[in-house]
C-alpha cells in the first residue's frame, strides 16, 4: 500500500492545486452568504472526489483484458501511459493559452456564483469533479490503486488519502474561515488576485509534472 500511496501522492497535489474549485471556494467565502454556501460546496466537492476516484479504481478493476493476453502490469502500462499522455497535452494546451491571454479578474461564471444558494452550492462542487482535467486524475489515481493489487480495505485507505489530500486547498480556507473570518477576508483577497495572474501557468505545469510520472510509471509496468 505504500508504493500506491507513493504513486498517488502527485496525482492528488495536481487535483489539490487546481485553480478553479480554488477560486470558486474564495469567491464564496468572500461573498455575503457563506455561511449558507461554504460548508454545501466543501461537503459536495469531497463526496464528488470520493465518487469519481471510486468508479475510476472500480473501472481499473476491468483490466487486464485477457482476449488481448496481456499480462496485468502491461495492460495497466498502456493505460497508464495513455493518461500520462493526455495529461501532458492537456499542460501544454492550457500553457499556451495562458501566454496568449493576460487574465486580470475572474471568469464571468465565477463572479456570478457569490449570490448562489446552498443546493446550488452542492451541484456546482459536483459538477467541477467531472472537468476533463480532474476526470484524467482520478484515472490516473485509478490506476495506480490498481497496479499495487491491493484488497478492499487498503483500496479504501488508498483512495482516503487521495481524497483528503486533494479536497485539502477547498476544505482548510472554509473551516478557517467559518472560524476566523475577519482575519481570513484579506488574505482571501490577496490569494484571489494571485491566483487570477497565475493560476493557469502554474496548474500547468504541475499537470505537466504529473502527466511525466504517471507516463513513467506506465512505460516502467512493460
Amino acid at each position: 500500500m505504500i508504493a500506491a500511496i507513493g504513486h498517488l501522492l502527485p496525482i492528488a497535489i495536481a487535483a489539490a492545486v487546481s485553480s478553479v474549485p480554488i477560486m470558486a471556494t474564495i469567491v464564496l467565502l468572500l461573498s455575503p452568504n457563506r455561511t449558507r454556501t461554504a460548508l454545501p460546496f466543501l461537503i459536495g466537492w469531497v463526496t464528488g472526489l470520493l465518487l469519481v476516484v471510486s468508479i475510476c479504481t472500480l473501472g481499473a478493476q476491468l483490466i487486464p483484458t485477457p482476449k488481448l493476453g496481456l499480462r496485468p502490469n502491461t495492460a495497466i502500462g498502456i493505460w497508464e501511459s495513455i493518461i500520462g499522455v493526455a495529461l501532458i497535452v492537456l499542460a501544454v494546451v492550457s500553457w499556451r493559452r495562458s501566454r496568449h491571454e493576460t487574465r486580470t479578474e475572474l471568469p464571468k461564471w465565477l463572479r456570478s456564483i457569490d449570490k448562489i444558494g446552498a443546493w446550488s452550492a452542492v451541484g456546482l462542487a459536483l459538477v467541477l469533479n467531472v472537468r476533463p482535467k480532474a476526470i484524467l486524475l482520478a484515472i490516473a489515481a485509478g490506476l495506480a490503486i490498481r497496479g499495487e493489487n491491493l484488497d478492499l480495505g487498503e483500496s479504501a485507505v488508498s483512495i482516503g488519502f487521495y481524497v483528503v489530500i486533494a479536497a485539502s486547498t477547498v476544505a482548510v480556507p472554509i473551516i478557517v474561515t467559518l472560524a476566523a473570518p475577519k482575519r481570513m477576508e484579506p488574505r482571501l483577497v490577496i490569494w484571489q488576485d494571485w491566483l487570477i495572474r497565475n493560476s493557469d501557468v502554474v496548474t500547468s505545469l504541475i499537470v505537466l509534472m504529473v502527466g511525466v510520472v504517471v507516463l513513467g510509471s506506465g512505460i516502467s509496468r512493460f
